[in-house]
This record gives structure tokens, C-alpha cells and sequence, in this order.
């Protein structure tokens, strides 16, 4: 086969390129390891935290059957006896009737959930069950019962009936009753206010409408909370939900992680403790059964994870993943078989690309292991990666085989062009979910950003588009308007999606330009040193 050599600056530029995309690949993985100061602490006593035992494989509220036992309740609660004095549920069926009797052995006490719904038989069930609890729980156990969450926002039941509801249930049991709700449902219902002992508010930072950094956040929930006290003068105000997601979404500015959870919870507390401020932390374990309502942030509000260890250290400075280590071995796998075939700028280029995609593929696991929760999300998260590693193949060998100098081929052509389309009109599915629907979606930019990265720089050596026909158009089109769509949503705020529009733009620009074949788009036949 003729020889076309490409000339040695645009295999250095090839070779460039590679490296900035694989440091910028190793610059994320040490900023997973690298130790972040995190000023305060939390200390060894904390007041409440949210408590739901519904975190191991299968587990869920959602399944009538689902019980969970008296056993590991008691294995739940002894372990954050260790540091709060109180846990608040949000139910009595499935097991939770017992949290009293057993919190109460332990020390601790209880805000009692009763669970108010759509279904008006299931709420006078739950009333009923916890009239019963209460009256028989042992004395001074049940601090307070909680008459329904968030059921005006979810727009269950009206005003009238959770009236009727905390009346009944304080009449019935003489404890202290509340409604818990977040802090813009409760100034717009002050009706509310007679009818609880004390106002209970969600203080979510993260869930804002206006969205803020980590580094405000304090300072927001200190104003909100400021704000309620003053529309309900003489009304002891506790803030019954607060917190900040371990992994997920960002949401503009508002980034879910470990370091922001341990940043978020340690300034909390402090704050709390100087203003004598009563408080509950959400909560006590991840609950992966969330992700199929509220995505991989919905499972990551727990302090300590689904098998029970504590997230990040409570004093001194926190790791984002400590496990990034692991990244390594794919990282060297991939060298190693990208390095592998003929000429010496095939296989440099081989290696760092195969390197690449060996960080990729460890961060595409990475993520799934957070968002997944049962064999069809994990499914979805196979094809991800399989998609990935198969593309990462396939443009590997044909930088390989243009560095090399080796004349078209048109079945590679015709392959890229597929990859290349493929990888388009998923992108532009995703946008659209993204875009009308994306509260809870996460970019899966380890799946994409190579592949994007590898068509760009294919179409930038090649001198030709990969697909140039109507359909590719019309996505190339959609892609860069809703990947431009999505970093508004952000405010612009947003980092990662401002990587997904680059992903989309970098998609568009393979699939735009000269049709592939063209006499045009042949490389020029040149004299250079050999590699």
C-alpha cells in the first residue's frame, strides 16, 4: 500500500492534543486524591439526623411487601447512637413502628413520621398506627411526631386536611406535634402555624430555586432561616431537613460531592451550635432506591454510605475518592494495547489514547456505581462503556494508519462515519432529555468526551467530515442549539455543561465539511523522515 505521510508538524500537533487530553484526564484523578483542608469540624455528639433502613440491594418504601427487620433496625440505631442523640422517620409501616422502643434503649429519641399521601385510606392507617405507637412507646422516647412531609409541595393533600390531621393526632396522643415542609411552603401557608407546637423547615441549599455554591450556603440557610422567624414570631422554628449531596448533578454552581457534603455539614453545625439553632441532618445512609425518582443525587445524602461507613473524615482534611488509586490499571491497560502495531508515532499515539480511554472507562464505572440502582440501569451503564471502548478501538487504529501514512481505506472511512453518527444522534437524545427534562439527569461525559475528542481530532487530521449527508446535518444542527440551551439552563455557571457542549460541538464538527473520498480530501503525498 502507498505511503502518505503526514508532515511532521501535524504529527506533533496529533501527539500534543493526546497528551493535553490525558493530563487533563490524570489533573481530575489527583484532584480525586489530593487531601482539601476543610476548616471546622463536626464533634462527636450531633442532635438528629433522618433515619430510613432502605439501603441494601432491593431495598424500597415503594414495595409494599418490603419489611425491614427488628434486627437491623437495632444494627442501624446502635450505630448512630455513637453520635446523635435522636433519629427522625418519615413512616410507621414496614418495620419503623419499632424505631421507639429500640431508640429508646439506646438512649435516643425520636421524631415520629407519619406518612400523608394522595391515598386517603393509607393516611388514616398511618395516623392510626402511630396514635397506637406513641401511646405505647416508652415515656419521654418520642420527642415529637411529624404529621406529614413536604405534602403541600408535593401537592397531596390540601391545607385543610393537614389541619385536621396535626389536630387529631395531638388530641389523640398529647405530644408535640409539626408539619415539615420547606421554608417557601410554609411562608405562603402560615395558617399552619396554630396548629403545630413548633415550625419544622427544610433547609436544602442545593434545591433552591437559585441554586448556590458550597462556600454560601451557611449564610443562605442562616437568611431563610432568619426570614421564617420573623413570619412566625414566638414559634420555635427547627430545621427538620438539611445537607448537601455526596455525587449527582450540579446544579449551576451547586456541585454534589464528598468534600462539598463534609464543607457543607461541619460549617452547618457550627452555625447551629453558635446560635443555638435545633436542627436534623439528611440523613443517616444513602438510599440508592431514590435514584429511580431523583437520580444518582437523590441516593447521596447520606453521611455515612449504603453499607454503613462514614463518607468522608469528620476533622482534618477530606479526599474526593481515595480509590482513585484504581484508575491506574485500566489507565495502563490501555496504553499497553493502544501502544501495540507498527511506527513509532502509531504507537505513541496509540499509547496515550488507549491511556485515555482506560481513565474513561474507570470514570464511566465510577459514575455508574453511584447512579445505578438495579440490572437495567446497569445495563444501560454496559452498552455506555462497551460503545466506548469499541470507538476508542476503532479511531486508535485509524490515527494509527494516518500517522503510519497509509492510503485511505474506505470501509474505515465508512466505520468512522457510522461511530460518528451514532455517537451524534445519541448525544442529540440525550440533549433533548437533558434539556425538557434534565432536573435529575446526570451528562455521562466519561462516555462521551473521549469519542468526541477522538472525531474531532480524526476530522481535523483527515481534512474531511465524517458523515456529510441531510440527517447528519440536522443533528450536528440540533446538537450545538441544545447543548447551547442546556449551559443557559446553567446560568452559565455550570462546568459540566459547558464540557457537554464542547462533547456537542466537537460531535457536530466531525459530522460537517467535505463528503469523505473527495479528491480534496486525500493527504498529500510529502517526503519526511521516517518515524
Amino acid at each position: 500500500m502507498p505511503l502518505h505521510r503526514p508532515r511532521r508538524p501535524a504529527r506533533a500537533g496529533v501527539h500534543a492534543a493526546l497528551a493535553l487530553a490525558l493530563l487533563g484526564g490524570l489533573a481530575w484523578l489527583a484532584a480525586l486524591l489530593w487531601p482539601v483542608a476543610v476548616p471546622g469540624d463536626l464533634p462527636a455528639r450531633l442532635e438528629c439526623v433522618s433515619y430510613a433502613p432502605f439501603r441494601l440491594p432491593g431495598e424500597s418504601p415503594l414495595r409494599r411487601s418490603a419489611h425491614i427487620s427488628r434486627a437491623r433496625i437495632g444494627q442501624d440505631l446502635a450505630l448512630l447512637a455513637r453520635h446523635f442523640g435522636c433519629v427522625r422517620t418519615y413512616s410507621v409501616a414496614q418495620g419503623l413502628d419499632r424505631v421507639p422502643a429500640i431508640a429508646a434503649r439506646l438512649g435516643m429519641q425520636v421524631l415520629l413520621g407519619v406518612w400523608i399521601g394522595p391515598d386517603a385510606r393509607a393516611n388514616a392507617r398511618q395516623i392510626a398506627r402511630a396514635i397506637e405507637v406513641a401511646r405505647s412507646a416508652p415515656p419521654g422516647s418520642i420527642r415529637a411526631i411529624v404529621v406529614g412531609n413536604e405534602v403541600l409541595l408535593r401537592g397531596d393533600q390540601p391545607v385543610r386536611v393537614l389541619l385536621a390531621d396535626l389536630r387529631a393526632v395531638h388530641a389523640a396522643t398529647g405530644l408535640p406535634v409539626t408539619y415539615a415542609d420547606v421554608w417557601a411552603v410554609w411562608l405562603r401557608h402560615p395558617q399552619l402555624a396554630p396548629a403545630v407546637n413548633f415550625i419544622t423547615v427544610h433547609m436544602l441549599p442545593y434545591w433552591d430555586n437559585e441554586p448556590v455554591p458550597v462556600h454560601a450556603a451557611v449564610a443562605r440557610v442562616a437568611a431563610l432561616t432568619a426570614r421564617v422567624r420573623a413570619a412566625f414570631p414566638g414559634k420555635p422554628v427547627f430545621i427538620g431537613e438539611t445537607g448537601w449531596p455526596s455525587a449527582g448533578r450540579a446544579r449551576r454552581d451547586a456541585v454534589p460531592s464528598r468534600v462539598n457534603e463534609a464543607a457543607y455539614l461541619r460549617g452547618f453545625v457550627a452555625w447551629a451550635r453558635a446560635h443555638h439553632q435545633r436542627y436534623n441532618l439528611i440523613e443517616a445512609f444513602d438510599q440508592p432506591w431514590k435514584r429511580a425518582l431523583e437520580g444518582t443525587v437523590g441516593g447521596s445524602w447520606g453521611i455515612y454510605d449504603a453499607q454503613g461507613r462514614r463518607k468522608f473524615p469528620w476533622h482534618g482534611p477530606v479526599q474526593e475518592d481515595p480509590g482513585a488509586w484504581w484508575a491506574l490499571l485500566p489507565l495502563l491497560l490501555g496504553a499497553a494495547l493502544g501502544a501495540r502495531g507498527a511506527g513509532a508515532s502509531a504507537r505513541a499515539a496509540g499509547a496515550l489514547s488507549g491511556a485515555g480511554a482506560g481513565v474513561a472507562a474507570w470514570a464511566l464505572l465510577r459514575m455508574a456505581r453511584a447512579a445505578a440502582w438495579d440490572a437495567t440501569q446497569w445495563l444501560y451503564w454496559a452498552l455506555l462503556g462497551a460503545g466506548l471502548l469499541f470507538a476508542a478501538w476503532r479511531l486508535i487504529a485509524a490515527l494509527g494508519a494516518w500517522l503510519r501514512g497509509e492510503a485511505p481505506d474506505r470501509h474505515r472511512a465508512h466505520a468512522l462515519a457510522r461511530i460518528a453518527f451514532a455517537t451524534l444522534f445519541a448525544m442529540v437524545y440525550l440533549d433533548l432529555l437533558l434539556v425538557f427534562d434534565g432536573r435529575y439527569r446526570d451528562w455521562p461525559l466519561p462516555a462521551f468526551l473521549p469519542i468526541a475528542l477522538g472525531l474531532g481530532l480524526v476530522r481535523a487530521v483527515a481534512g474531511h467530515a465524517l458523515r456529510h449527508d441531510t440527517r447528519a446535518r440536522m443533528l450536528a444542527g440540533a446538537a450545538l442549539l441544545l447543548g447551547s440551551v442546556g449551559v443557559l439552563q446553567e446560568a452559565a455557571l455550570n462546568p459540566y455543561a459547558w464540557l457537554w457542549l464542547a462533547c456537542n460541538a466537537l460531535a457536530a464538527y466531525a459530522a460537517l465539511g467535505r463528503v469523505p473520498g473527495s479528491s480534496s480530501s486525500a493527504p498529500t503525498s510529502t517526503a519526511s523522515a521516517p518515524d
